[in-house]
């Protein structure tokens, strides 16, 4: 599929006015189906409704509860296709159309904005160091002009492989 029809497929059909400035809101894409799959069997259930009544589309208790068997439905496939290495690209799409039935236009942004923080926290790493140890970065980081501690780490180990390179190479 040419990745402009397969762009126009992963936008949000908007169920109220399309906002006149901001970012397009996206439905699933592959990559996310790993991460956002327990965030949305979480946020599909029925209790949820009273819980967060402005995230779903208004729909009479019958329609509501068959959308959602529907959607839970769609949902176990595309999980059990992603556990086999099957193509995915189907079953997206149609778990896709029905999410955008499902959520209202502020609740899918607000599952966006969850599955945004979840991916931002499995993308980060926390490592307990010795307040000397930090004031010893620190330190580093101002004579070096070193903005973040990622950087700081980063060149400290690239030095670090830099100088066991020029050992290695004394040697021979």
């Amino acid at each position: 599929m040419p990745e402009q029809v397969l762009e126009i497929c992963n936008l949000w059909q908007y169920h109220q006015l399309k906002p006149k400035a901001g970012r397009r809101l996206k439905l699933l894409e592959i990559e996310e189906i790993v991460i956002a799959l327990p965030l949305l069997y979480r946020l599909i259930s029925l209790s949820e409704f009273s819980n967060r009544a402005d995230w779903f589309v208004d729909l009479d208790i019958e329609h509501r509860n068959s959308l959602y068997i529907e959607l839970s439905e769609s949902l176990s496939k595309l999980n059990k296709l992603r556990k086999t290495n099957e193509d995915l690209s189907v079953a997206l799409s149609i778990s896709n159309k029905l999410l955008n039935r499902y959520f209202s236009d502020y609740g899918w942004r607000m599952v966006r904005k969850e599955l945004s923080q979840i991916k931002k926290r499995k993308k980060k790493s926390h490592i307990e160091i010795s307040n000397d140890l930090v004031s010893r970065l620190k330190e580093y980081m101002a004579s070096h002009q070193i903005d973040t501690f990622d950087q700081a780490i980063d060149t400290l180990l690239s030095e670090q492989a830099s100088f066991a390179q020029q050992e290695i190479d004394n040697l021979y």
